[in-house]
This record gives structure tokens, C-alpha cells and sequence, in this order.
């Protein structure tokens, strides 16, 4: 624990300790969250924060408290999806086009341009038209958008470790791609797989927050930040800007924490490789 806080510096472990307070919040939000999210009512409108109600009510009497709790859920989850996927796939497709080279190196670089061509939230919102609103179909297709973004990066780095002599030598001696890619790649590529996730989370949380906020992901009356951000924007025009100021500020803490730890752990883990 003391050699990861001193890698992370003091503001990397306030940066831990919001994170950690967000997901322990997500997970226990079933034991802690003191109201169900969902129901509300209409003489606890707009009340302010209190010893009842710790956030204060929004326009339907629901207890903001609650839904920050239960909202955390959906807005880790979504792209806690788009990491997984992002992260497996384009690694993969890095590596596999890294060591075949050639004509496959030369076919993926063609896919991965078609993909370029396609805006994140464009692709996003062409599925949720064929599929329907949801946060599983936001998140798949925000996942094959940030995929050529993260095996583009990981194929550069790859490229450059895939012609040193640690790599050179054990394939010279008959040891399998799978085996050296698994043993000498995959762990020199490691920061950078892990600076990425965390980029592509802090983004894809924004942008299914966004699309939260269009109503094509997360429906009401289900509880989700972005979700917030939009059922309170009348209510902020009134004079009650709790629900969207707090929810937008949970995002915000979220992706900038999140966001920093990774640069963190992905640059000293680096500088250490290289050194």
C-alpha cells in the first residue's frame, strides 16, 4: 500500500479515495440508500437538504441521495462495459496485426479506418434506432467505436517492442507467437493498456451520460447521473439546482479522479520499463 501511495503522490490518493468512495457507494447503494429511488412524492417536492432527506427532494419528492447512490451503478457499469470490451478486443486485434504483419497488418489498418470515419455518439445512437434505448446497446456501440482508437495506439507501441531482440530471440529459438506475445508483449504494453482504459472510461462515461440525457440510454424511472443532469434541468431553471449540480459534479469527480490515477500508474509504470 505505501509503494503504491507513493506512486500515486498525495493527489493521486485523493483521486484513489473519490473513486473508492463512488464504488462503495455503487455497490452498497441497495444497503445505504435510505428510499427506493424510483418513488417519490408529490408533498416532499423540491424539500431541502435535511436530516430526512441529506440532498434534498427533487420535482417528483424522490430523494436525490438515493438516486446519486443508485445512479452510480448504471454510470459505472456502462462504461465498465466499454473498458472490457475496448480493452479485449483491441489489444487483440493490436497484436494479432503486430505479429502476422503483412497482408493481415495491411487488412486491419483498413478496417480500423472504416471505423474511424463513424463519430462515436453517431454509431451509438444508429443502434440504439435498430436496438432500442438502453444502456447495454449504448455501451456495445460505444465499445466498437473506441475500439480502433485503442488498437491503434497498442499496435504503435507493439510495433516498436515487436522488433527488439527480447522479442527476436525467443522466436528465434521455435517458441510460439501466442507464447511470446502472452510473456514479452502483453507485459511491455501493459501501461499503456491500463492509461487507455482509463481514458476510455473517463470519455465513455461522458458520453453515456449525454446520451442518458437524450433518453437513449438509461430510462425513467431509473437512476443514473446523466439522467439526473436532464430531470433536473427545469428544475434548475426554477431555482433547484441540486439534482443536476450534484449529479454533473459526481461525474465530473469521477472521470477527473479516475483519469488521474491512470496517468499515474500507466506513466511510472512505463518510465519503470524503460529504465
Amino acid at each position: 500500500m505505501k509503494a503504491l501511495a507513493k506512486r500515486l503522490g498525495p493527489i493521486g490518493v485523493g483521486a484513489a479515495f473519490i473513486f473508492a468512495i463512488v464504488v462503495v457507494g455503487a455497490l452498497l447503494a441497495p444497503l445505504i440508500a435510505p428510499y427506493d429511488p424510483t418513488i417519490g412524492s408529490v408533498t416532499q417536492r423540491f424539500q431541502g437538504p435535511s436530516l430526512d432527506h441529506l440532498f434534498g427532494t427533487d420535482q417528483a419528492g424522490r430523494d436525490i441521495f438515493s438516486r446519486i447512490l443508485w445512479g452510480a451503478r448504471s454510470s459505472l457499469v456502462g462504461p465498465l462495459i466499454v473498458v472490457a470490451v475496448t480493452g479485449v478486443l483491441g489489444t487483440g486485434i493490436a497484436l494479432t496485426s503486430v505479429w502476422w504483419g503483412g497482408a493481415v497488418d495491411s487488412a486491419i489498418s483498413r478496417v480500423l479506418d472504416l471505423l474511424f470515419a463513424f463519430p462515436n455518439l453517431l454509431l451509438a445512437m444508429l443502434a440504439i434506432a435498430v436496438f432500442g434505448p438502453s444502456l447495454t446497446t449504448a455501451a456495445l456501440a460505444l465499445s466498437i467505436s473506441y475500439i480502433p482508437y485503442t488498437a491503434r495506439v497498442i499496435r504503435s507501441m507493439a510495433l516498436r517492442e515487436r522488433n527488439l531482440a527480447y522479442v527476436r530471440s525467443p522466436q528465434l529459438q521455435g517458441i510460439s507467437g501466442a507464447v511470446i506475445t502472452a510473456r514479452h508483449l502483453v507485459p511491455n504494453v501493459a501501461p499503456l493498456i491500463i492509461t487507455g482504459a482509463t481514458i476510455n472510461f473517463g470519455f465513455a462515461m461522458i458520453e453515456i451520460a449525454a446520451l442518458s440525457f437524450l433518453g437513449l440510454a438509461v430510462q425513467p424511472p431509473l437512476a443514473d447521473w446523466g439522467l439526473m443532469v436532464s430531470n433536473g434541468q427545469q428544475s434548475l431553471l426554477k431555482g433547484y439546482p441540486a439534482e443536476s449540480m450534484l449529479a454533473g459534479l459526481f461525474i465530473v469527480l469521477t472521470v477527473a479522479s479516475l483519469g488521474y490515477i491512470g496517468e499515474r500508474l500507466g506513466g511510472r509504470a512505463a518510465a519503470g520499463r524503460r529504465s
